[in-house]
């Protein structure tokens, strides 16, 4: 019993004096391990405590504990001393000077494109149209086959775009939608579709082989050439200006007929001729025509009861236009300096 005791006190002075040598918490609480830890000093001095006889094991035990109580009162007081110091060291380390000018991030805007086609599809919610929008990765039959571009159609020649097998696509044109929506919804429609198309155009200032368009689609009893001409002349001097003028060319688009190409009044010249226009006086903006009646009873709609208009704008040189920029290349390169000419 004798030597439990000098154990016991051998084990407090060794505590005390490497108390001395705490500096921080992590010291501290390896200090704590090593005596009071499963393996500490302090344990293995109880463990044998089993060879003590009834009466020697009391003495023993409350020796132990008050070495035990000494030694957590200690810890307990470091503990709290280190961490007021470390609290200190770590405020006067990570003081900031308040004074010092911070870095200003820069504010972001929308980009052209994307204003334009909240520009365009706002004039058309205005005129009650819905938005919709479908799969830029398209199936064969809606990107030509229902439009009645059937394999073989020299349509798709001009259209060449990129395969990822002989059924699927990236969409040419968001016409697609227009059969996308009359499968689904049935007339009265007035639909508004934007989304990127794919064409493989080479890249150069008025050509991109990616590039945005919004479709428009109107089916109902009655829809006439006259209520195609009416809107897209609203659209144009909405966007444009109330001196904007509208002009058709006959053109052919398989799935709408009759079809044209419609121009706008030069935005530069206002009609005059100038290098932007080719001094025509005219900028073609997008294509429009009837619906097909074929492509009408392909989407079980009855073309003897029903009528509509389509048409597709490009929003590229929609916004070309609208913000005079002369080369559709800005657009993609997300110059700094160029997109902040539009906050």
């Amino acid at each position: 019993m004798s030597d439990m005791r000098e154990s016991l006190n051998g084990i407090r002075e060794d505590f005390d004096k490497a108390m001395e040598m705490v500096k921080d918490s992590a010291s501290a609480e390896q200090l704590r391990v090593s005596f009071l830890g499963k393996k500490g000093k302090l344990t293995s001095v109880l463990r044998e405590m089993g060879g003590l006889s009834a009466e020697e094991r009391p003495v023993i035990g409350k020796a132990a504990n008050e070495v035990r109580t000494h030694m957590e009162n200690k810890l307990a007081d470091i503990a709290m001393k280190v961490k007021e110091e470390e609290k200190s060291h770590k405020l006067k380390r990570e003081v900031i000077d308040v004074t010092i000018p911070s870095d200003i991030p820069g504010a972001g805007s929308r980009h052209p494109l994307n204003m334009a086609i909240n520009e365009i599809l706002d004039i058309f919610l205005g005129l009650g149209y819905s938005i919709a929008e479908g799969p830029e990765v398209e199936l064969d039959k809606y990107n030509f086959e229902l439009l009645r571009i059937p394999e073989g159609h020299p349509a798709r020649d001009t259209q060449d775009t990129f395969y990822f097998n002989d059924k699927v696509l990236l969409r040419t044109q968001t016409s697609g939608m227009q059969i996308r929506i009359m499968e689904k919804q049935k007339p009265p429609l007035k639909v508004i579709c934007p989304g990127k198309v794919y064409r493989s155009d080479a890249l150069d200032a008025t050509h991109s082989p990616v590039f945005h368009q919004i479709e428009g689609l109107v089916v109902d009893k009655g829809v006439t050439m006259g209520d195609l001409v009416g809107s897209l002349r609203l659209f144009a001097k909405k966007l444009f200006g109330e001196k904007t003028e509208i002009r058709l060319r006959p053109h052919h688009f398989p799935f709408t007929e009759p079809s044209v190409e419609v121009d706008l009044t030069c935005w530069s010249c206002g009609g005059r001729g100038c290098r932007v226009c080719k001094n025509e006086g005219w900028i073609e903006v997008l294509g429009a025509g009837m619906v097909h009646p074929e492509v009408l009873s392909n989407c079980g709609i009855d073309p003897e009861v029903y009528s509509g208009f389509a048409f597709g704008i490009g929003v590229e040189r929609t916004a070309m236009g609208r913000y005079g920029i002369d080369d559709i290349r800005l657009l993609y390169e997300n110059d700094v300096r160029f997109l902040e000419q539009f906050k």
